[in-house]
């Protein structure tokens, strides 16, 4: 595909400077960028460095100045170069149809546009709506609801009853309404506790590849709109996942906690469960969270050690700063009681 920068501004709402007929006929990264390829450069990291791209356009920060490359300004770099991106390799749309490989239990309903592909398995009472595309080897259970505009990508199984929103994307392997992990102890052995809730995902939600994503002991397990997971995320039973939420790889979210809106949990962070996580909160990567985190506060850290010992630590720990003031001020005095006593 080939566009004029002008076209490229258009589309960005954003203003040249340079040749307004030069043609981009792709998009690549600041340094591997060549002359019929445009790149961004959206912090000083970059902008400073700006002579080194061989790039045929650079989209760069609407107060940047330089006469020396062809530029893009807008308001955010990066999201202009993603609409880019869009442009120069949109996705492919499969052709509408119910491939016949594909099992089709009773009552389903769908949209306009729907693609099928072979060996998709639908229960029954199924509703999907338009332009929804469901991959090869999808497995999707009784009485499940999906919207519009729906991605379901290879292998993943959607469990009976789940609601799924409008706009949503589900990568390959990942599997949702799983059973909780739910058991009651007696006499040495575990029983099984029943779950007989759901999961509902909610519009412009994005689940990354191989999540497990429990269904509720009673009620919902909801992941709220916006909320975009990285791979091998595991969410428990009657968790709920606040709006624009980022969750990274490896992140395992116990049974019952709640987590705010914009909050981001780094990879491999562990949250224990009947928590709540608050908005705007930052989890670090590794972080063990025993306790609940307050809007707005970032955590990090946790280190394996006997639990007794591992309580008395977490009680010093925020105190330590504190002592360290303490300790300073007795060193000074007996620094001067020293000098005294020499």
């Amino acid at each position: 595909m080939e566009l004029s920068l002008v076209k490229i501004a258009e589309i960005v709402e954003g203003e040249i400077s340079g040749n307004t007929s030069k043609k981009i006929r792709g998009a690549a990264s600041f340094e591997e960028a060549n002359g019929d390829e445009i790149t961004f450069a959206g912090n000083a990291k970059f902008l400073k460095r700006i002579d080194e791209t061989s790039a045929g356009a650079v989209i760069v920060p609407r107060d940047f100045q330089t006469a020396t490359k062809n530029l893009v300004k807008v308001d955010n770099p990066q999201l202009a170069f993603i609409k880019v991106l869009n442009l120069l390799h949109p996705a492919s749309k499969p052709a509408p149809g119910i491939n016949s490989s594909a099992y089709v239990g009773k009552k389903f309903m769908c949209g306009k546009d729907v693609s099928i592909a072979p060996f998709v398995v639908i229960g029954d009472n199924v509703t999907l709506g338009n332009r929804a595309f469901v991959h090869p080897n999808v497995v999707i259970g009784d009485n499940v609801s999906m919207g519009d505009d729906v991605q379901i990508y290879p292998n993943v199984t959607i469990l009976e009853r789940c609601i799924i929103g409008n706009r949503v994307t589900i990568h390959a392997g990942t599997v949702i309404g799983s059973d909780g992990f739910g058991f009651s102890p007696e006499g040495g052995k575990y029983y099984k506790i029943p779950h007989t809730g759901i999961v509902q995902i909610d519009d412009d939600v994005e689940i990354g590849a191989g999540n497990t994503i429990d269904r509720a002991t009673f009620g919902k397990t909801r992941i709220c709109r916006g909320v975009k997971t990285d791979n091998l995320v595991q969410i428990a039973h009657n968790v709920t996942v606040g709006e624009d939420t980022i969750l990274i790889a490896q992140v395992g979210i116990s049974g019952s906690v709640t987590i705010g809106k914009n909050a981001i949990l780094a990879g491999q962070a562990g949250i224990a469960g009947h928590l709540n996580i608050g908005d705007n909160a930052i989890v670090g990567p590794k972080a063990g969270v025993a306790k609940s985190v307050p809007e707005g506060q970032v955590v990090s850290g946790a280190v394996a050690m006997p639990h007794k010992v591992w309580l008395k630590v977490q009680n010093v720990l925020p105190k330590l700063p504190e002592f360290i003031k303490k300790i300073s001020k007795i060193e000074k005095k007996l620094n001067k009681i020293e000098e005294t006593l020499e």
